[in-house]
Order: C-alpha cells, then structure tokens, then sequence
C-alpha cells in the first residue's frame, strides 16, 4: 500500500517539475519548492488557497528548461484580508479553552492568483508538503495539512476540489457558490459555508417576479460560475414566466472590443433590467466602458459576487449602478477582528514579501526606494478606511472564520472519540478520511449566533440579505437592507421585501417597468405571437359568454349555463329571461288588438241579439252565427295565454284552448256551410235532405267535430303535455323562457285536425260559392276560409324560423288575423246591411234572385 502511494505522489510530482530516480527511494526537487506565502506551523495545520492577486502573467513553456515561478500582480486587498481573517480565527481557537485544549492549530496559505494552474499547484504542495526530498518515509509521518480552506472563486474551487477530492482531504469554500460543485460523485470531500448559486438563482428569478419585471437581460462571467449561475437563473425564471432577451457573457482577460459588443447589446435591447451573475474582476472593465459612453437609467440585479463590493460603490464614477439589488450573503460582526487587521506590520515578519507588498500598495510607498516614497513602517493602518480595515461588511469575511470554526470542531470531535476508544494500545491519529467522515456530521454555533451545519451536497442552508445601492453623500453608495430570502422557508415565504425603502434606478421611488409586452388586462387573455418568447404577446378580448377576471391570464373561461359575460368580459352575470311580457310595447300591441276583438264580437253580438227576427240574422241559423260569435269571442281571448312568463298551466292552456276553441269556431262555420248547400238542395222537387239536417244536427255535428279536439288535448295532456322550458341553445346570450311542446305529434295532430276542418270547410264554401241568393252567405265563408287557411299556411314556417318571444308573437298573430278574418268576412257584410241597408234586410230580398 505504502509503495502504491509513492508511486502516485512520485506521479504528481514528476508533473509539477520532480525528478523520479530510477530506484524510487528518494525523489528530489530539481526546482524551487512552492512556499506558502503566510504560515505557521502547530500540532495539527490547515491548509488555505486564497487569492492575494487579482491576476497572474501566464507563459509559454518550451519544456526544454526548467519553468519559471509564475508572476502574479494587481494585489487584492479583499484576498489579504480573508487570509488574516483565517489566522485571527486560528489564534481565537488557540486561545480558547473549551474547543481544542491541550492542541494548537498552524496554518499554511497559499496565493492561487486566481489562476486555476497556480490553485493546482498551491493544492500539491499542501498534500505533499514544501521539502526539498521525499523518500519512503514521508509516507508514514502526518498530512501536511488535514483540512484545506479555499478558493475564493468557482473555477479554481473546481480545480481545487478535483485534485483533493481523491485523497479524501476536506475542502472548505467560503465564496465558491458555483451549483455543480453540489455534485458529491466528482467532488466527495468539497464543503462550502456560502449557499450554492442553486438557491442564489432561483432566489433572483423570484425577485424579478415579484416586482413584474418579465423581460430582463442577463450578463455572466465566462466561467463556471456565471454559466452554471445564469443556467439556473434560466431554468428558474422559465418556471416563473420570466423571459431572457439577451444573454452575453464576459471575461475581465477578453479584449476591449468584446465589452463594446455587449455595451451596444445592452444599448439595442429592450429590457430596462439586468441581471449580472458576474465575479467582481469580470464585471469592473465591463463598468469601465459604461462610464466612457454614459450608460445610465437601467435597473441592475446583482449576484452576491459584487453587490456588497465597497470597490465598487465607493467609485463615483460607477454612480450609476444606484438602485441595484442583489442578494448577498448576510453581514456578521467579529468582535476583535478590526484590532487585530491595523496591528498587521510587515516587521512581523521581516523576510515575508507578501506583507511588504500589501504594505506597499495599501500606503502607495516602495521599501526599494528613498525619498518621498519610500515605506516608513511608521504609517498607521488604524488611519486607513479602506477594503481592508473596513469591519462593516464582514459578509464573505465571516465565511472565512466559520470555515475555520468548522475544521475546529470536526478536529475537536475526532480528538474526542479517538481519546474515548477503548483500544488505548494503540494510540490512533486523526487522519483527513477521518476528518471527512466526521465533517458530514458536524453542528456547532458560531459566537455570531449562526448555526452551522451541511447537508448531503455539503451546502449550509441558504439564507440572503437583499441589498439595495443608494446614495450616501459624499462617500458613493451604501447597501440598505431591503428584505431577506431564507430556503429553509415555504416557496411563499421564502422571499420577503420591504418595498417602501427601495430605491430605484435615476434614484427615483418609481418601481421600473420592464415588460416585452404590456399587461394584459381583466376581460382579456394572452396570445403569444408566433416566433417570440411567451412574454411577448398581444391582448385579445375574451370571446362572448367567456370571462377573465385576473391579470395576464393565458386563458379564458366560459360562464355557467345560466350565466353570460358583460360587456367588460370579467364577471359573469345572469342572462337576460325572454318571453312575451305584458309589459312591453308588443305585448301590449297584441293585447290591444285580442281586447279589440272582443269588444268588436260582443258588440255584434249585441247588434244581432237586438235583430235577431230579421230575416238576414235568422238566416243560415242564428243560433249557429251566436255560437260563431262566442267562439271567436275564446279565440281572441286565448291569445291572452301566450302572453305573460311561461308556467305549468299556462302552457298546457294556451295550446289546448287555442286548438279547442279554433275547431269550435270552425265547427260552427261548417255548419253554417252545410246549411247553406242544403237550403238550396232542399229547393229542388222531391229533396227531404233538411230533415236529415236540422237544428238539432247542426247542434250535434259542432258538438261531436268539438269533441274529437277535446279526445285529442286530454291524450296529448295525459302522455306529454306541455311544461315550461328554458331554451339555453338558440341564443348564447339569452335564455328564451318557452313552453316545450312535450310530445311534438299532440301539438300537430291539434294544428292538423284544426287544418283539416279549415280545408273541409273551405272546399264546401267554394262548391256553394256561385248558389243563386241575392245575399250569398258562402260566399263569404269562402273568403274567410281562405284568409284563414293562408294565414295559418304561413304560420307553420314562420313558427318554425321566428326566434324567441318572436315564436309566441307569430302564432298570437295568427290566432287574431285568423279570428278578424272570419269576423269581418262573416259579419260584416250582415252588420252593413242591418245597419245601412235595413230596406235590403227582408225575407223578400233574402231570398230573391239576384239582377
């Protein structure tokens, strides 16, 4: 197993400039060794990759000569300060009692110059060490370091937890939000204090929801971290019905003319908010070439990378990012921490370069040099406001120390159970799969008054600060605490703002618009258009009898049967009952005209009453023209029953009183009929036929003619009769209140049994038409028969084709043209000669011949 081992690490180290001898019992370093840049060494060490420069000058190799150390430059004051605020955090352990008695904790931090080779390349030196020889035995002494804290950005996290993550050596990240280092498969021993930009993304895509921003713009980082950042964005705002218009992407090593690109895309597009998931060193050039064209008036949503940057807001020049919002990691304060950062000195550490470079770029002085510039070492850094010696914002600083706190708590466990083993025979050492094991597990509570413990990915919980830039004086901007996002939280609950304090872009308390299309509004519903994102869309108005109550609603839906939409489309009401009112002018017209009637036959009736011996009214049987008249008196006051709201009664009234008293009258008429032809057959030499056809069976022929309409209305009444029905089908937006006909063949067997008496009647009339009277009464028959078969003629498509109340208004105008036509052809004629021509109204003129 140990020869196993050394031959990996002969392995890894021929790769990084070692030479492997052939007989594979010493390896020796042909180069220089990579030094940690701040170290102490104590019982048990822990290991740190931090990024003290901002950037390191990559060469060519030719691998023909050795390598040069790589050269980093653009000192990162914010890098500096998480590395001392890892050695104040290990000297706080070290001076505690109750966490690690008895066991002191050393440090070896290395810069990675946010270079992904150089992390590499600070992670093997702090597996194998920094000695000038390994052999055999280096296999058997203690890991270099048993815990790893590091690096501060995504990328070189990866590298980092790649190369680590096979020896079981835990890996603790205080700013690595990248989601794919979540994945345990390929990285098993990596652990972060900060939340995953999973929760960070969505985060963001609920923010821009909950202020209806619904076309937004996205800048990244070209790296893991804005990929997977803006990825998950993506995916989460899908979700919320957000849509992107542009994404670009950018790199702080990307020429000039690549941030000109996406300043004209940002320029062209649309939507007045952006979304930037960038690292802090990718976003400055991008705000450079802002501020050299003007670029003002767009809301900015930041990532937690650089929305608490005191860089940033303390530029005036970038002035114009007042009102972003962000989420950022939630502020701490660590008592002690500011004393300890002013007494930094380089004459700490005489021969640490590291200390006299961030002495010499924080008081702009060179110790190479004399005069003006030169370094004194007398400066104070307790006079300094600067991103080092600020304690205002220990957001990602606080990360640093709980990751400290979490190695000494999972050390401080190990120690614990190894002294409680029974096996005291061999004294155990803690190892880094021990440490792993037991990290997985640990739950402590920081004096901040977090707790702090990692699920199955090795994520804490994720909770967010939401900041907002605005205005401080003289000094920039200041982040004002706006709300706060917490995952442990219900979907509903989770994001929380307070909106009253926000302030927004052009530093106005107007919330910012930014929609591809305007909102769609009740009694309307989306349309996407065809070849655009969802949120691009047109408005349509709701069909009729369909509602939409709500805004931007993709949908709308259909009102109950009884309902139908106003005229707005956003509630549904109650449709509108039609029938045949007395209340309105044409029911009032139809009535006029029944009332009419009636009057009209009772005062013939009382016209014929009062000369009922002439000879005109005995004619043709008057007692037959009495019940003609009393009929037609039913018939115009049968036409009352389709008037008014439909009920069970009047239903099975108006069509059985309509058909009875119709077959009533025309009974009567045909008699008056049969009469008339056998009056003058009676006249020929040898006729008895009036004996077959007097008073009494002229009675009995309207009573058994009547009776057979009576037979079929008490059937039709018995099987189906008719009922009340409310018609939802003709019309979509009225509810026709008719009477159903309940069987069908009822109502024709009485409209035809009427008919055939009507054609029977009028076939007689005609036949008896030309009979030589100087007073023809069937002549008149005939033309009132035919106006009453030509007026129920073209009832029957009427009826069938007029639409609502319109139906019951037809056959009422049936009912009264019919009736006025048989009074008025019937009577008539008689009432002028009574009235107007008493000379003509003799037995001698009745029954003479005609000139």
């Amino acid at each position: 197993m140990a020869k196993r081992t050394v031959s990996l690490l002969q392995l890894l180290l021929l790769v990084y400039g070692v030479c492997v001898p052939a007989s594979a019992q010493v390896c020796r370093l042909l180069g220089q060794p990579v030094l940690p840049l701040l170290s102490a060494q104590k019982d048990v060490n822990i290991g740190a990759v931090l990024s003290f420069h901002r950037s390191a000058l990559l060469k060519m190799h030719t691998f023909t000569s050795k390598p040069e150390p790589t050269i980093c430059g653009s000192f990162n004051l914010r890098g500096f300060k998480f590395a001392q605020t890892l050695i104040f955090a290990i000297e706080e352990i070290n001076n505690s009692t109750h966490l690690l008695p008895g066991v002191s904790l050393g440090y070896n931090i290395y810069d990675s110059c946010s270079s992904i080779a150089q992390t590499i390349l600070s992670s093997m030196s702090l597996m194998n060490g920094y000695k000038q020889t390994l052999s055999d035995t280096s296999c058997s002494r203690p890991p270099a370091v048993y815990a790893i804290i590091g690096e501060s950005n995504s990328s070189p996290t990866i590298a980092l937890a790649s190369v680590v993550g096979p020896f079981s050596i835990p890996v603790i990240s205080h700013f690595a939000t990248c989601a794919c280092l979540s994945n345990r498969k390929r990285y098993p021993s990596f652990f972060r204090t900060i939340p995953s930009d999973y929760y960070q993304s969505r985060a963001l895509a609920q923010l821009v929801k909950h202020f209806g921003w619904t076309w937004v713009g996205t800048v990244r980082s070209r790296g893991d971290y804005g990929n997977n950042g803006i990825a998950a964005f993506e995916e989460a705002a899908n979700q919320e019905g957000v849509c992107i218009e542009y994404s670009e992407a950018i790199l702080s090593t990307d020429p000039k003319e690549q941030f000109l690109k996406t300043l004209e895309v940002i320029k062209k597009g649309t939507a007045r908010v952006v979304v930037a998931f960038v690292a802090l060193g990718d976003f400055v050039p991008l705000l450079k070439v802002m501020v050299q064209h003007n670029i003002t008036g767009l809301q900015w949503v930041g990532s937690e990378s650089w929305i608490t940057s005191r860089t940033l807001a303390e530029t005036k020049e970038y002035s114009f990012l007042s009102g972003a919002l962000g989420f950022a990691i939630a502020n701490a304060k660590l008592m002690g921490l500011r004393e300890f950062l002013v007494n930094v000195h380089p004459d700490q550490e005489p021969n640490n370069e590291i200390l006299k470079e961030f002495w010499e770029t924080t008081f702009q002085c060179s110790f190479r040099t004399t005069g003006s510039g030169a370094c004194t070492g007398s400066e104070k850094l307790a006079e300094l406001q600067n991103e080092f010696t600020d304690v205002s914002e220990l957001r990602i600083a606080n990360k640093v120390y709980t990751a400290v706190y979490a190695v000494a708590h999972t050390l401080h466990n190990v120690l614990k159970d190894l002294k409680s083993s029974t096996n005291s025979s061999t004294k155990e050492q803690p190892t880094p799969q021990k440490m792993l094991a037991y990290m997985r597990d640990v739950r402590f509570t920081v004096k901040t008054g977090e707790e702090i413990f990692f699920d199955a990915s090795g994520d804490p919980v994720a909770r967010y600060d939401l900041v907002n830039w605005q205005p401080a004086g003289n000094v920039g901007l200041q982040f004002e605490h706006v709300g706060v996002y917490d995952s442990s939280l219900s979907s509903e609950q989770r994001l929380r703002v307070n909106q009253e304090r926000v302030l927004w872009a052009r530093n106005t308390g107007q919330l910012p618009v930014s929609v591809c299309s305007e909102s769609c509004p009740p009694g309307t519903r989306k349309a996407v258009l065809k070849g655009q994102p969802i949120c691009c869309y047109d408005c349509i108005p709701c069909a009729e009898g369909e509602i939409n109550n709500v805004t931007d609603s993709n949908d709308c839906f259909p009102c109950d049967l009884e309902y139908w939409s106003n005229e707005s489309k956003d509630k549904c009401v109650l449709k509108v009952v039609e029938f045949l009112s007395y209340t309105e002018i044409m029911g009032k017209v139809l009535c006029i005209f029944s009332f009419f009637g009636v009057l009209l036959t009772t005062i013939i009736y009382f016209l014929f009453y009062l000369h009922k011996e002439t000879p005109i009214v005995r004619a043709n049987n008057s007692e037959l023209s009495f019940l003609l008249l009393f009929s037609l008196s039913l018939c115009f006051l049968c036409s009352l029953t389709f008037i008014g709201r439909p009920t069970e009664w009047s239903c099975m009234l108006r069509h059985t009183a309509f058909g009875i008293t119709f077959v009533l009258c025309i009974s009567c008429v045909l008699g008056k009929t049969i009469v008339v032809l056998m009056a003058f057959r009676a006249t020929l030499p040898g006729s008895n036929v009036m004996k077959w056809f007097g008073p009494f069976q002229q009675r009995l022929s309207v009573v058994s003619l009547t009776l057979i309409q009576v037979i079929i209305c008490v059937l039709w009444l018995t099987i189906s009769p008719p009922f009340p029905y409310m018609n939802l089908s003709y019309y979509r937006e009225k509810i026709i209140l008719e009477c159903n006909l309940g069987s069908a063949v009822g109502f024709w067997a009485v409209l035809g049994y009427t008919g055939l008496l009507s054609i029977l009647c009028f076939v007689l009339a005609f036949f008896a038409r030309k009979l030589p009277d100087n007073f023809n009464e069937a002549k008149f028959i005939t033309f009132s028969m035919l106006i009453f078969c030509a007026v129920w003629l073209t009832f029957i498509p009427a009826y069938v084709s007029s639409p609502g109340k319109f139906t019951v208004a037809v056959q009422i105008f049936a009912i009264l043209a019919s009736s006025f036509g048989l009074l008025f052809c019937i009577f008539i004629p008689k009432c002028y000669i009574i009235l107007l021509k008493p000379d003509k109204n003799t037995k001698k003129q009745m029954i003479g011949k005609s000139s």
